[in-house]
């Protein structure tokens, strides 16, 4: 009997990885030719004598694998150092929607300036219609005083990031 995982198409899962060990866990995963993705952004860091600029993960502990998750996929994931485990249910490891790996991709790429934010159950979903993230999708965020922002959520994880935008670009989704 063929295993009916093996014949679909590669789609992105979270993986749980020891906290503060996210780049390590990266470096070898991409070792075992797996496409990885561990998003960054840049932080001051207070040292004893001099700040400087480093690289942390926007979401601690977490990292994402695109495969065709088959057992033999798995275990190889699994088996890696520094990984804790794949983001499951009770009927196994669960995949992260295309679309919020796509919109958190351009993010990655156009944006300048980072923020991560809460995780967000409620708020208008909305599609930005114009500029360089054209196409992504999140919850529009307003604060007083400030500008809008977009929250690209990534729900199997809880996590959130958000990128600060117009409302003129953006337009909201029908269900």
């Amino acid at each position: 009997m063929t295993d009916p995982i093996a014949n679909s198409a590669p789609a992105w899962y979270a993986v749980y990885a020891q906290v503060r060990h996210e780049s390590k866990v990266h470096s070898r995963l991409l070792a075992k030719s797996f496409e990885c993705l561990l998003p960054q952004m840049e932080r001051w860091s207070k040292r004893r004598d001099r700040r400087k600029r480093i690289q942390v993960p926007i979401f601690p502990g977490y990292l994402f694998v695109r495969t065709v998750l088959d057992n033999y996929q798995q275990v190889k994931i699994l088996q890696t150092p520094g990984v804790v485990r794949l983001v499951r249910n009770e009927d196994g490891p669960l995949p992260v929607p295309d679309s919020q790996m796509s919109s958190l991709i351009t993010l990655l790429s156009n944006a300048s300036v980072l923020k991560v934010h809460p995780y967000l159950n409620e708020g208008m979903r909305v599609r930005i219609a114009n500029g360089p993230l054209y196409g992504c999708e999140g919850i529009l965020v307003q604060k007083k005083h400030e500008k809008s922002r977009l929250v690209v959520s990534i729900d199997i994880i809880q996590q959130a990031v958000s990128v600060e935008l117009s409302e003129d670009d953006v337009e909201p989704i029908s269900f």
